[in-house]
């Protein structure tokens, strides 16, 4: 009984592992708009400490707080964010949110929410803090809107009403 589960088991792997050379897709190969952002990373004379590196190079806030995208953001922020970063000053694995949209433009916010590989590469504020926190804050896949909702809970959290 054991020799038949032992060649079952066996078979099953060498299945599963199969010959990986025969496979014509290239995964290894970024979307355009990766590639672009990496080209852009790519020259340092691109890098602008105020907007950071990415695509977002104005960003509307409006007079007021927008408590609907606020609220989405939160959300957000609960399932994504919160793990690493606290509402208030304090460091837990990633710095406190508290004040960051009094240190940071807009731009750069969203610029870094989507994109924080490149502009951790690039920006030695970002360089310094990960030297603090130790770890690299991972690509949590926003698009724009989820981005620009999470931006609007940051506005919320440091008092913008």
């Amino acid at each position: 009984m054991y020799k038949l589960s032992f060649i079952a088991a066996a078979l099953l792997m060498l299945i599963s592992c199969g010959d990986k050379s025969k496979s014509t897709e290239d995964f290894s190969k970024g979307s355009s708009t990766e590639e672009a952002t990496t080209t852009e990373a790519a020259d340092p004379s691109s890098y602008d400490p105020n907007r950071g590196l990415g695509k977002h190079s104005s960003v509307d806030l409006g007079d007021k707080l927008d408590v609907a995208m606020a609220k989405k953001g939160e959300e957000i922020q609960a399932v994504k964010c919160s793990s690493c970063h606290k509402l208030t000053d304090e460091k837990l694995v990633g710095p406190g949110w508290k004040g960051v949209t009094e240190r940071r433009k807009p731009e750069w916010i969203m610029n870094f929410v989507t994109n924080p590989d490149p502009m951790i590469d690039k920006d030695p504020a970002l360089q310094a803090q990960l030297e603090l926190c130790l770890m690299r804050m991972p690509n949590q896949s926003l698009n724009d809107d989820d981005a620009r909702n999470v931006l609007e809970y940051m506005r919320q959290n440091d008092g913008v009403k």
